[in-house]
């Protein structure tokens, strides 16, 4: 009876070994959508940053309850990409400690600038982020196999990112001083903040 017991337990041992590490397989993402949650989780650290660095100079002003709109809507988008980096199992980009005071810096001092300034930089930010979203969710509708809950958070997040864009220029975004240099300057920096954390 014992040596039954002692050979039954060590083929469940291995057994269930084996079904763990199916599990967590299962969870790891592909290439694609490994860069796709590891990047969209940098960009919403970085406007979740950005927003709180607008709120730090504009919270008491006539601006202030439409920017913590647009940052709640964030706080929510960067939480969900947390989840998702953990879920899949991926690996964060090494940037997340500069993105995260880059974007602060980045909304603090266009909002020193004025509210126009600081609705300039969420103009800027958004539709970049907007043409991001978009170009991922091509990506994924060209695949009959795509993840569906990965396709569904970035359309929801693509239109609130949108309504954010628009909230800006109907605040006065392009009345902002030097407004072409300034949004240019942001949109380079935003691409190449994406380009690198793709990958890195």
């Amino acid at each position: 009876m014992l040596a039954t017991r002692t050979s039954q337990n060590m083929i469940s041992a291995p057994l269930g070994a084996l079904n763990s590490i199916q599990k967590r397989a299962a969870h790891r993402a592909s290439k694609d959508v490994a860069s796709m949650i590891r990047v969209n989780h940098a960009g919403e650290l970085g406007a979740d940053r950005i927003y709180a660095g607008q709120m730090a100079v504009l919270g008491n002003t006539s601006m202030g309850k439409e920017i913590q709109h647009m940052w709640d809507q964030e706080k929510k988008h960067k939480a969900k990409f947390e989840e998702l980096i953990s879920k899949y199992r991926v690996r964060p980009t090494a940037f997340v400690p500069i993105w995260n005071v880059a974007g602060f810096m980045l909304g603090a001092g266009t909002a020193l600038l004025g509210p126009k300034a600081a609705m300039a930089c969420t103009v800027a930010v958004e539709s970049v982020i907007v043409e991001h979203y978009n170009d991922q969710l091509r990506t994924l509708m060209a695949d009959p196999k795509c993840d569906k809950e990965l396709l569904d958070v970035i359309q929801k997040f693509r239109d609130e990112e949108q309504q954010h864009h628009d909230l800006g220029l109907e605040h006065g975004a392009e009345q902002a001083p030097f407004y072409d240099g300034l949004t240019k300057l942001i949109t380079l920096g935003c691409k190449v903040a994406i380009t690198i954390s793709k990958t890195v």
